[in-house]
């Protein structure tokens, strides 16, 4: 078969005329495929999800295509059908949001366009969208800073490195290499970001009900003897969703001659409510924040953003090379993109945040990031009221919920452990739900581990949500009384009432 419309190109005059008959293909087939799997996940684990989507995925480059109509509906079913859906009340592992309508089509012109944000004549339009994108999330961020700026990234850990990055760079003058210091609940990027840019280990501070504690960091900062050093906060813990204290974690950092930069991934959409915006007092003292826009902002992978204090702190990430930034033609007015990104060749990504900034306005924003804060307080009021489940003592952190089955407590710890494992991993296989775990402090002091929910749907009712908790804790009755399978895909075909897919 030859290439016919699979070949087609999707910008200029004709390419939306190809696209309208491809798109409503690929509608049409998720619209199909969601039906048929009938929950967040699909049923049968690792194995079965292989197998089906091998039937419909395999070969992925025969000798012959097979046509772009045939191509995108088994792909798009296979994709689907085995997806794990965060628009699904009962998908609430992870900071995985369910993207907006009017971000996804969006990202739909931009992919259709295909600008490369790394040269003005690569993306004359999307360059500019970018700028107003960036200066009024630097606004948010820095209100009162002079000149504030941010960069679009593609998450939180381009962001943590880049701001890594631009302290070391303000660190080389001296003597001494930069040192950073964590909390003990800081990111795993963080780390990596230290070892990717050949920088000492990060020294560690203790925690205290999973937020950093204040005299620890004080003392880690006179143990150092001087010297530049990086404060790492943390504002949204991704397993508690827990804030540092920072505007506490501010005094301590000035005191001593340190920065401080903010992994704000999580927690730095409370800056557009009025009213939770207090949670992140202190954040305007941040020499940079790291602030992702695909966890609570409902914005399609990738949505970072790293702001900045002040636009000079980015002059060591300029670059030239003839061919995408010459100085003759910057001299002549042509905008430098190529020194807003470590990355060269980089999606417009701030135009899909430009089209929801837009549509929703800043009111509209509050409203769906006050709606997952509120859900969350009122699933944790739920879990409370549940005699069989027993919610991590202390308030919630942002909207994540940890809780555990009291069956689990009745038994050994190690045991009691094991329990909310396989009552996680039965829901999975099941495809029931997909619930998170962490390892967090427990009232008396002794970590164990917990069932994690993180809300982060902008529209989903709390009585949509209460059905997963008697899930929980029929798994949790079988677990504890051996009947469970252990995770293993065996009776994988759960019927429908069970599941909780709207």
């Amino acid at each position: 078969m030859s290439a016919g419309t699979g070949a087609s190109l999707a910008g200029g005059v004709h390419g939306p005329g190809h696209l309208r008959a491809l798109t409503a293909v690929v509608l049409d087939t998720l619209e199909t495929a969601a039906r048929t799997r009938g929950g967040p996940l699909p049923a049968g684990g690792p194995d079965a999800v292989a197998r089906r989507t091998t039937a419909l995925a395999a070969p992925v480059l025969p000798e012959e295509g097979i046509g772009a109509e045939a191509a995108l509906a088994d792909l798009v079913r296979a994709v689907a059908e085995g997806a794990a859906d965060p628009a699904d009340p009962a998908c609430v592992a992870h900071l995985h949001c369910p993207p907006l309508a009017v971000a996804v089509a969006a990202e739909l012109a931009g992919a259709a366009l295909n600008p490369s944000m790394d040269s003005w004549d690569q993306a004359p339009a999307a360059g500019v969208i970018e700028e107003l994108t960036t200066a009024a999330l630097a606004r948010l961020v820095h209100p009162e800073a002079p000149a504030p700026d941010a960069l679009i990234t593609s998450g939180g850990t381009e962001s943590n490195l880049v701001a890594l990055l631009l302290a070391r760079e303000r660190a080389a003058a001296g003597k001494s290499p930069l040192r950073v210091v964590i909390g003990a609940n800081a990111h795993h990027s963080v780390h990596r970001a230290a070892w990717t840019l050949g920088l000492p280990a990060p020294a560690v501070v203790a925690c205290h009900d999973g937020r950093i504690d204040p005299a620890a960091l004080d003392r880690t900062l006179a143990g150092l003897g001087g010297g530049p050093a990086l404060v790492v906060a943390t504002a949204g813990t991704t397993d508690e969703g827990r804030i540092d204290p920072l505007p506490e974690i501010a005094r301590i950092a000035k005191r001593y001659g340190a920065e401080l930069h903010v992994d704000a991934a999580y927690g730095g959409p409370l800056l557009f409510s009025e009213r939770l915006a207090p949670r992140l007092a202190g954040l305007d003292r941040a020499v940079s924040v790291t602030f992702d826009l695909h966890k609570l902002g409902w914005q399609p992978v990738a949505a970072g953003v790293l702001a900045v204090a002040d636009t000079a702190l980015l002059a060591p990430l300029s670059l030239r090379t003839d061919y995408l930034n010459a100085d003759d033609d910057t001299e002549a007015g042509l905008p430098d993109l190529l020194g807003r990104s470590i990355r060269t060749t980089r999606r417009p990504d701030a135009l899909k945040m430009a089209v929801t900034f837009r549509a929703l306005g800043r009111r509209g924003l509050s409203e769906l990031v006050e709606h997952c804060v509120t859900a969350a307080e009122e699933f944790g009021r739920a879990v409370d009221a549940r005699p069989a489940l027993r919610r991590r003592p202390g308030a919630i952190g942002i909207s994540t919920v940890l809780f555990r089955p009291v069956v689990a407590d009745e038994l050994e710890p190690v045991a009691g452990d094991a329990v909310v494992a396989e009552v996680r991993r039965t829901l999975l296989m099941d495809g029931r739900a997909v619930l998170g775990r962490a390892v967090a402090e427990d009232g008396d002091g002794r970590r164990r581990l917990w069932l994690k929910a993180t809300l982060l749907h902008p529209n989903a009712a709390t009585a949509e949500l209460a059905p997963l908790l008697d899930l929980v804790t029929e798994a949790a009755e079988r677990a504890a009384a051996g009947d469970g399978d252990g995770g293993r895909p065996g009776d994988t075909d759960a019927p429908a009432t069970e599941r909780l897919s709207p």
